[in-house]
């Protein structure tokens, strides 16, 4: 089952415990996507992740909350509807991550193998629209989720 960034972009920004910005929000998708692909082997959202030079990034997502720069994104007031056992898995996540900043999230991405490998070796500062692959994210969270 999955749904779209969209809506996981959104239930991130109501449900975390600190502010979200939307380099922050870029790398909490990368690490949603990813886990869910390690230990499940599918996807949560259709969408596909690039890796731009700071870290994994949803492009219609980063689009989406360009206008809020650095600043936190103000969540909407309708609550998100998300199916309970993707719910569970990003409220794991944002657990797991959410207190860690964008700048800090950014540089554990940075040191993986998923956006490594997109890049294949491009200079740190060099722009890339190149795909992080479902298999990449796959393999890597795998090994990290099962040993």
């Amino acid at each position: 089952m999955t749904t779209s960034a969209h809506t996981i972009a959104k239930f991130i920004v109501q449900e975390s415990k600190t502010p979200v910005s939307n380099l922050k929000l870029q790398k909490l998708l990368y690490y949603i996507q990813g886990w869910n692909l390690g230990i499940h082997g599918r996807p949560v959202f259709t969408e596909q992740i690039q890796a731009w030079i700071h870290g994994p990034v949803v492009p219609e997502i980063f689009q989406a909350y360009r206008q809020y720069k650095w600043t936190p994104i103000i969540a909407e007031p309708e609550p998100v509807k998300v199916d309970k056992p993707i719910s569970d898995h990003v409220i794991a996540i944002l657990g797991a991550f959410g207190n860690l900043t964008a700048a800090q999230l950014e540089a554990i991405s940075h040191q993986e193998a998923p956006w490594i490998e997109a890049r294949k070796g491009l200079d740190p500062k060099s722009p890339s629209r190149a795909i992080i692959t479902h298999d990449s994210m796959k393999r890597f969270f795998g090994k990290l989720a099962h040993g």
